[in-house]
């Protein structure tokens, strides 16, 4: 029997998901106020708690569709393979979508063509189809994009393979694999492994070409290992390494562990839950504040005390989430919140097509993208601080999906992966 789902997991991810969407859309890439960056290279800020913060709601989301003290069987390995692929598909899809051409067409044209294989792509990843054919689908177009990456035409040659819904993907697919297989003490050796080996392998092994191991940009094993094993294929703005790379992606699957690991210790209603969960994510806190001075918090690196860092701040925040909203009476803010935290993969997905697809259409005597004429040409222009402004260029957004979803409630649209 599935637990009942908890308000509060809904709230975060909607609080997540909100944030994510202004961080990832500002007006202006140039005028951004500092929260709402990443933090250059070691450190942490708000902007940097959100990737994990989504994993880890991913994470206390599985209590309610597996039952994590079952074993794995044959039907629901296929269960956590199908959506593992669905999920990395859809990041991958991200990275091809600007790579398509067809008989040289151009602007609205290759647009329209763009999004017709997008809305193809979309209704084989999220249709809700059997079991035997979602795996197919899954596989074939996931075997399909690696085989156009690697064996394809020049124009995704260059393509980047690793992105955030990947990872998501791999690190599901992961965590659901020790969580199902392994007793509680085992898991928690296997947590401590991965966080301990990762600062391990990244601390102590020499790094080819470069030397001594390190943890600076570009030159540390994890960055050696992207290049490596997907040379071209990585980050656009560096396309030697990767922010959600290979040998980074290990630790994160204990993101996703904590996040399991919360939901059954709620469920399991402990005395004085609030002080308790309180007191975790303090602990965690403390702990990736000590590890920071061997082994220093940073989300492109996902090292280690990150991990922990970012752990402890999801603690605390989904305790503040309960205190504000852990009562059965409705309240309007929690709908809306709850509203924007039940559809997270039509959002990051859409929220990657919309823009690339309106940019599309040349507009103005610059012949701008549409989204950015509208912002330059429009917003811009109506207040005097630029950072101001690329602000409320978000807000937009965040208004403009806030409809979308409105319409998807009205109509009780859920798309699941």
């Amino acid at each position: 029997m599935k637990a009942p789902r908890i308000q509060s997991i809904d709230i975060f991810r909607g609080l997540t998901m909100i944030l994510m969407t202004i961080v990832n859309n500002p007006g202006d890439w140039d005028n951004v106020f500092p929260p709402f960056l990443h933090a250059h290279w070691h450190g942490c800020t708000p902007t940097d708690l959100v990737f994990p913060f989504f994993v880890f709601t991913m994470g206390m989301a599985v209590p309610f569709a597996v039952k994590t003290q079952t074993t794995l069987d044959k039907a629901l390995f296929i269960k956590i393979l199908t959506r593992s692929l669905r999920i990395f598909n859809l990041g991958l899809f991200l990275n091809f979508f600007s790579k398509i051409h067809f008989f040289g067409l151009e602007g609205i044209p290759l647009m329209v063509l763009r999004l017709a294989v997008t809305v193809l792509v979309g209704v084989a990843l999220l249709g809700n189809f059997s079991s035997k054919t979602k795996l197919v689908l899954a596989l074939s177009i996931f075997f399909g994009m690696i085989g156009l990456a690697f064996l394809g035409p020049e124009d995704f040659a260059n393509v980047r393979i690793p992105g955030v819904l990947q990872r998501i993907g791999i690190v599901y697919f992961l965590a659901m694999l020790i969580q199902l297989t392994l007793t509680f003490k085992w898991r928690l050796v296997a947590a401590a492994v991965l966080l301990l080996g990762y600062w391990a392998a990244m601390g102590l092994i020499q790094v080819p070409g470069v030397g001594a191991a390190n943890y600076e940009v570009g030159t540390n094993l994890a960055a050696w290992l992207d290049n490596f094993l997907l040379p071209g294929h990585l980050w656009a703005s560096s396309k030697t390494w990767d922010p959600e790379g290979i040998l980074s992606t290990f630790p994160a699957v204990v993101t996703v562990l904590l996040g399991i690991w919360t939901t059954e210790f709620i469920l399991s209603k402990p005395q004085n839950l609030r002080a308790k969960l309180f007191g975790i994510g303090l602990g965690l806190l403390l702990v990736a504040k000590l590890w920071d001075v061997y082994f220093p918090i940073n989300k492109a690196l996902w090292t280690s005390s990150y991990v922990l860092y970012a752990g402890g701040w999801a603690i605390l925040v989904f305790t503040l989430i309960e205190v504000v909203f852990g009562v059965k009476e409705k309240n309007k803010v929690a709908s809306f919140l709850v509203m924007w935290g039940v559809n997270p993969m039509i959002v990051f997905f859409g929220s990657g097509i919309v823009p690339r697809a309106l940019n599309m259409i040349k507009v103005g005597p610059e012949q701008e993208g549409l989204t950015d004429y509208i912002y330059f040409d429009w917003i811009s222009p109506l207040f005097s601080e630029p950072k101001v402004s690329s602000l409320v260029g978000a807000l937009c957004f965040v208004g403009i999906w806030t409809v979308i979803l409105l319409i998807f409630k009205k109509k009780n649209l859920i798309f699941k992966v």
